[in-house]
């Protein structure tokens, strides 16, 4: 039996395209299955699997694994040729640091920003709060490409779980319009280019599911 990864809608779900990006990425083989968040049984059919009643939710015959960075380390003890992580320590224990603070941090952007795939690149004001993660998100950005971005056009050069945590941040700062400096906008530009990125984009376009939560400028729905 595979790997098969519960996700919610593309056009919304962050915590969703941390690990599919990874993974198609990577190359790792899965299967999915997509509940969208408005679905009377999301929290049901979610909870039977997790127990947290959230996505996403990794699959392995008996193991479950939920949240996007458990499901990301477990994926890089299973298949470490994967190389979801950077291979020099320095680098590695960085990665791992910055993909925490991405994880536990960042809600003012957050809030502000929610990840709208399919709406116009249109600029929003930031809130002071929101501003100050723009800018620590870009410092992060610029230090990773500065110190460890000199074998490719990620963070870590090649492509790693770091990239696949930042990944709604880029969709968010694209969406709206975010000012970025010459290096992180370097950094969004190959991100974006990825085949895997692109797929994950048509497929949030054809979605039919429109959730007013996230989109800022309801009842007015935007899209491209």
């Amino acid at each position: 039996m595979g790997l098969h990864l519960v996700i919610a809608n593309k056009n919304y779900s962050s915590w969703s395209l941390r690990p599919w990006l990874a993974m198609k990425v990577a190359g790792i083989p899965f299967e999915e299955t997509l509940i969208s968040l408005d679905a009377p049984d999301f929290k049901s059919r979610l909870t039977a699997l997790s127990g947290a009643g959230k996505v996403p939710v990794l699959i392995d015959g008996d193991t479950r694994v939920w949240e996007s960075l458990a499901i990301l380390e477990y994926l890089a003890e299973k298949l470490p040729g994967a190389a979801l992580w950077p291979q020099h320590p320095a680098a590695r224990a960085h990665a791992r640091a910055i993909a925490s603070e991405m994880h536990a941090g960042f809600l003012p952007l957050r809030r502000q920003l929610p990840m709208n795939v399919r709406r116009p690149v249109m600029p929003r004001a930031l809130e002071a709060d929101a501003a100050a993660d723009v800018a620590r998100i870009d410092a992060v950005w610029s230090e990773c490409r500065a110190r460890f971005g000199s074998g490719g056009p990620h963070l870590y050069g090649a492509f790693t779980a770091a990239d696949a945590m930042y990944a709604p941040v880029v969709w968010r700062f694209h969406t709206y319009a975010v000012e970025v400096s010459a290096t992180a906008g370097a950094y969004m530009r190959a991100l974006m280019a990825l085949p895997a990125w692109n797929e994950w984009r048509e497929a949030a376009r054809q979605e039919p599911w429109v959730l007013p939560h996230d989109e800022i400028d309801w009842p007015d729905v935007k899209r491209e």
